[in-house]
């Protein structure tokens, strides 16, 4: 089989002597796991070894693959610019996985590169493979901001890929874990932190890919962790296939979680296809929201829909209670996909003739002009999950303590800036982060004076 292994990494800077300058001795376990690693990554001798890195270029909609011949890079910036590499680039493989993945309907490709530079994420652990081994191609990989799934079935074109050259090939994902361990670590401490090192490091050693796939997006921004997506990549690439964990290390000595493992491919397993099993689940949610659906958000539905499907507005259907009807309000739309935000678009103040004309202005809105992401698409449209948001009259407040994140919503302004942001969403836990996210987002610095407001909502889900 030309995919020979595959290797979960930690890519620290500072586990490197020459910028360590003795702080690596802290974190010798880790160091002595990969040392291992790289000597069993020998023995398997690949022709070509593939990097997940998770420092490398990132888009938010665009898995970025190594283009050119070939590339170098140091670790200048960490201070020991001797320490560099240079490695010619498996390009016979590269151009099957771009052919793969274009096939299979995956943004990625080698368009659009900033830095040719090969980034930490790879020379960490190449640092250790070149020690035992030299020779052998390189494939450079990033992560983007696509959902888990998508991760996953790029790692099958990988699969496909390697298996269409015949390269003897290795994976190395490479990616730390939670950087909220402790009070003094790079982004302090989070309760998500620990527990998810925790979470994710059993899934390492039990195998269980299906729990790589099915984080909650807020539990892991909160954790701070930075490997996720570079693990799930390499779960794609091991899709139906029987692994055995060996699970070597974990560390968080420096408020950053270190783990390593590795996975020996020992035959096939139909029951190890977890991006069919996602995709199966997610059906059935959906299935099962679209079910439930009330008349507000039926109503957000068609409307996008049949805007896209048409590139007509819906015209406002009949049998619509008098309550959408006969009331005006503001109304936020919310579109999520694969459990992440897909769009979402709302107005303060009612600006249609009725809460009905609101909810089928914003969805077209959310769908097709929220500035932060690409129009939906119609091949989308199955797999969006709505809310709707209908907001009471805001009143003047004159205190944070009058807030409160899960029955309030905010509003802060100062002369023409303006930030709105809804009550009770995931990860927003108190009045002074709701504050402060508010603020961000109208433009005006925390020191300055403004005004706020509060609201309540009725969400329509």
């Amino acid at each position: 089989m030309p995919l020979l292994g595959t290797f979960i990494v930690p890519h620290p800077p500072v586990i490197i002597p020459e910028v360590g300058g003795g702080s690596e001795k802290d974190i010798q376990v880790t160091t002595d796991a990969y040392q291992k690693v790289a000597q069993n990554l020998a023995v398997l001798a690949p022709e070509t070894i593939i990097v997940i890195s998770s420092h490398s270029i990132m888009y938010g909609d665009y898995i970025h693959i190594s283009p050119g011949s070939s590339a170098r890079g140091d670790l200048d910036r960490f201070g020991a610019k001797k320490v560099s590499l240079e490695k010619d680039y498996d390009t016979a493989l590269v151009s099957a996985l771009d052919k793969e993945a274009k096939r299979a309907g995956i943004a990625a490709g080698t368009l659009g590169e900033k830095e040719a530079a090969l980034d930490h994420g790879v020379l960490v652990p190449l640092y250790f493979v070149e020690k035992y081994y030299h020779d052998y191609q390189l494939v450079r990989i990033s992560i983007a901001g696509l959902s888990a799934l998508e991760h996953y079935r790029f790692g099958q074109c990988i699969k496909k890929a390697i298996a269409q050259t015949g390269r003897r090939t290795v994976i190395i994902a490479s990616g730390d874990l939670s950087h909220r361990l402790k009070e003094d670590g790079p982004y302090g401490l989070t309760k998500e932190g620990p527990q998810f090192d925790k979470q994710i490091t059993e899934a390492m050693a039990q195998g269980d890919f299906m729990r790589f796939l099915t984080f909650d997006e807020d539990f892991t921004e909160a954790a701070g962790e930075c490997g996720l997506r570079s693990f799930i990549v390499m779960a794609g690439a091991l899709d139906g296939l029987a692994v055995k964990p060996d699970f070597l290390s974990y560390e968080g000595t420096f408020g950053v979680g270190y783990a390593v493992c590795s996975y020996q491919i020992i035959g096939e397993d139909d029951s190890r296809r977890f991006g069919d099993r996602l995709e199966k689940e997610q059906f059935t949610k959906l299935t099962a929201a679209r079910e439930a659906e009330d008349e507000y958000v039926r109503l957000a539905r068609m409307s996008l829909e049949t805007y896209l499907q048409s590139e007509r507005p819906l015209k406002r259907p009949e049998g619509l209670s008098a309550d959408l009807l006969h009331k005006k309000a503001g109304v936020f739309v919310s579109l999520k996909k694969d459990g992440r935000l897909r769009g979402c678009i709302g107005t303060i103040e009612p600006v249609q003739g009725c809460i009905a004309d609101e909810i089928i202005r914003n969805a077209i809105s959310a769908g097709t002009e929220d500035p932060r992401f690409e129009a939906v698409t119609e091949e989308e449209l199955a797999s969006l999950v709505y809310s709707i948001d209908v907001l009471s009259p805001a009143e003047p407040i004159s205190s944070i303590e009058q807030l409160d994140a899960k029955r309030y919503g905010v509003i802060v302004t100062r002369g023409r800036r303006r930030g709105l942001l809804l009550p009770n969403l995931e990860g927003v836990n108190t009045p002074e982060e709701q504050v402060a996210i508010a603020l961000q987002k109208a433009g005006i610095p925390a020191h300055e004076d403004y005004d706020m407001e509060r609201f309540e909502v009725v969400r329509h889900k």
